[in-house]
């Protein structure tokens, strides 16, 4: 394994741990996910001695047996350990800012048992409203194609919907849209699901009906007034209950949608952008058929970007050739 093995990489978030052995130009030898988010992590005996036991205990447990067979191999993580809620603080870099420059400003961490890991920056976009991301400045990096220099639009659906705008070889602005925790709060914690039928297959008809709604006259007053119609849609008869979830999953997703096509109609932006989508496949193919009723045909799924990222990341930080 030793010598096949180039670099150790984590994917560690809130919820979950990833954890990948890569070889050569940052082939996937191996992989394996534990529960062991930064708010879940493993209970560690009193004894053990310092704050970050649990840390270190799902670190041990996510690589450990790795690094006996390969003690010398760099080991880099991206995501929400690097909060200030994580191992350690690894401080924000500035957008606008050279892709490149990410690798430049990793936070080394030595773990107990003698090898460094060293964490990926979190990136911040300051202002009246300033926007953050940690975690997936590298699921960006990882779906760049080296040496593209066109205008990209990067979308990353998901709980904190992010959109990423890339011209040449930088980092230009972002937007944050909390539309999956959206979702989840009111199909669950409002009279909006007390009519849903859960579990029911998906239905295409009512999200496109949802995200027409959106990017069409009714959604003018916003998704404030549009929601309700959740509700009433049903009341009459119009939304059965196997299809109301669906609707509002689009209704919400083409308010997403209406707000991006606006903010960037404002800043004269080409109205066509390519746009890439990173994340869970079906939730990429929501957004897709999405995108298609708002007018983006040049559409496409980047695969493997979280591992392709963390390799590329590690290569720019010399810690890889």
């Amino acid at each position: 394994m030793a010598d096949t093995t180039k670099l150790i990489a984590l994917d560690w978030g809130t919820s979950s741990l990833r954890a990948y052995r890569l070889g050569s130009e940052g082939a996937v030898l191996d992989k394996r996910a534990l529960p062991w988010g930064i708010m879940n992590l493993p209970v560690v005996e009193a004894s053990a001695a310092g704050a970050k036991a649990g840390f270190e205990q799902a670190f041990s447990e996510a690589c450990g047996d790795w690094l006996l067979d390969a003690p010398t191999v760099p080991v880099m993580a991206a995501g929400m350990v690097g909060s200030a809620q994580g191992w350690r603080e690894a401080p924000y870099l500035d957008v606008p800012l050279l892709i490149a420059d990410i690798g430049a400003g990793l936070t080394a961490v030595p773990t107990r048992g003698g090898a460094v890991l060293h964490i990926v920056p979190g990136l911040i976009e300051r202002g009246a409203l300033p926007n953050v991301m940690r975690g997936e400045e590298t699921q960006v990096v990882g779906a760049l194609q080296d040496g593209a220099g066109e205008e990209l639009l990067i979308g990353l659906p998901g709980t904190h919907s992010k959109w990423v705008r890339i011209a040449g070889e930088r980092f230009i602005h972002f937007d944050t849209f909390m539309t999956g925790e959206a979702y989840a709060a009111l199909s669950s914690h409002t009279i909006l699901g007390r009519t849903m039928q859960r579990g029911a297959d998906f239905n295409p008809q009512a999200f496109e009906r949802g995200v027409r709604v959106a990017a069409g006259g009714d959604g003018i007053n916003g998704v404030l007034s549009t929601v309700f119609s959740t509700r009433t849609l049903g009341l009459t008869g119009a939304l059965d209950g196997a299809a109301q979830a669906d609707y509002l999953s689009g209704l919400l997703i083409g308010h997403e949608l209406a707000a991006l096509r606006g903010s960037r109609a404002a800043a004269k932006l080409d109205a066509a952008p390519r746009i890439v989508l990173i994340g869970d496949g079906k939730l990429c193919e929501r957004y897709r058929q999405a995108l298609a009723i708002h007018g983006y045909s040049h559409v496409g799924i980047a695969a493997q970007a979280t591992e392709r990222g963390l390799w590329k990341i590690a290569v720019q930080a010399g810690l890889v050739r």
